[in-house]
């Protein structure tokens, strides 16, 4: 939530055209009674994209679904996976792997509403829960429902005791119990996530399982995207650059400051482009410092951009 914004996903499409992006969660009730323009618009250029439900009422669920689907998203997703104290206190997340029951119903009811997609994103359980139980029976439970695509986040979840940002990185990972997950229901597609940081290890990952899914890497250093489609989708072409991705979404920003948006909405998410690379700390700086200033403007981009070219030709020099 506040990351995966339609800024941050039009950047990442620039830079794969075949990976699903996924929306931020949007809870169901923020849906029926929130601005849903600001929630649910998205560019056209964003497909393929998945909406990223929160909540646990089947009816009403159902009936966000299908807003989401009157506004063309490619799937609808259930988060039952988030951890906050918030999200708790509404019976949604990662609590709900409690209830599979519940779950199931929900699953049941958003799939009689809409005629796409309908996945879970999960934990492997939570708190004192034992996993090797708890996994394989709510996976069975929410297949019965007719959900045919699970999204397991390699993780239990303490909803007591540790903050959402402890939850995605203290309980150790175990990506065996997934395999075995995929062992025990072939007919089913298991995508792997959690603690993924390259495209080579997700690669990996996928010999065994139907997909992966990043997160904090794919925000935290997007230039890895880049790669997607060569590596996952067999693309002959060369990688997608950093900067070439910029160009591409170089009409969206200029309309948007056209329409008063400031440049900080796109450059926050532009941050991690260059990671790596020589350059990337004042391509940071540029834009951390100058693109949150009142009127920033593309010439931001361009001096950052001149950076990484100067910083790329003394490495050069200095090399010959």
């Amino acid at each position: 939530m506040d990351w995966t914004d339609r800024r941050c996903r039009a950047l990442h499409r620039a830079l794969s055209k075949h990976a699903l992006l996924y929306t931020e969660m949007v809870t169901e009730g923020a849906i029926h009674f929130g601005d849903r323009e600001r929630l649910l618009g998205f560019d056209a250029v964003e497909h393929p994209v998945a909406l990223q439900l929160g909540g646990s009422n089947p009816e009403r669920l159902a009936s966000a679904a299908k807003i989401g689907a009157d506004w063309g998203y490619d799937e609808i997703n259930l988060n039952v996976g988030c951890p906050s104290d918030r999200v708790q206190e509404g019976r949604f997340g990662a609590c709900l792997m409690r209830e599979p029951a519940l779950v199931a119903e929900c699953i049941g009811a958003m799939r009689a509403a809409v005629s796409m997609p309908v996945t879970v994103k999960h934990r492997l359980g939570v708190d004192d829960q034992d996993p090797e139980s708890t996994l394989f029976s709510f996976v069975e439970t929410v297949a019965a429902a007719g959900c045919t695509t699970f999204i397991v986040h390699a993780r239990k979840a303490w909803l007591k005791g540790l903050s959402p940002k402890e939850n995605r990185d203290i309980p150790p990972l175990d990506y065996d119990i997934v395999r075995r997950l995929k062992a025990a229901q072939p007919g089913l597609t298991i995508i792997l996530n959690g603690g993924l940081e390259t495209l080579e290890q997700a690669r990996a990952e996928t010999l065994t399982l139907d997909g992966a899914m990043l997160g904090r890497a794919a925000y935290h250093d997007p230039g890895i995207l880049g790669g997607v489609d060569r590596l996952f989708f067999g693309q002959t072409t060369p990688d997608v650059t950093p900067a070439q991705a910029i160009e591409t979404i170089r009409p969206m920003i200029a309309a948007d400051l056209a329409r008063g948006v400031p440049l900080h909405v796109w450059s926050r998410h532009m941050l991690g482009l260059f990671r790596g690379q020589s350059g990337a700390r004042v391509w940071r700086r540029i834009l951390g410092e100058e693109g949150r200033q009142r009127g920033a403007g593309p010439d931001v981009l361009d001096r950052g951009l001149e950076a990484i070219k100067a910083s790329a030709f003394e490495r050069e020099a200095e090399a010959a």
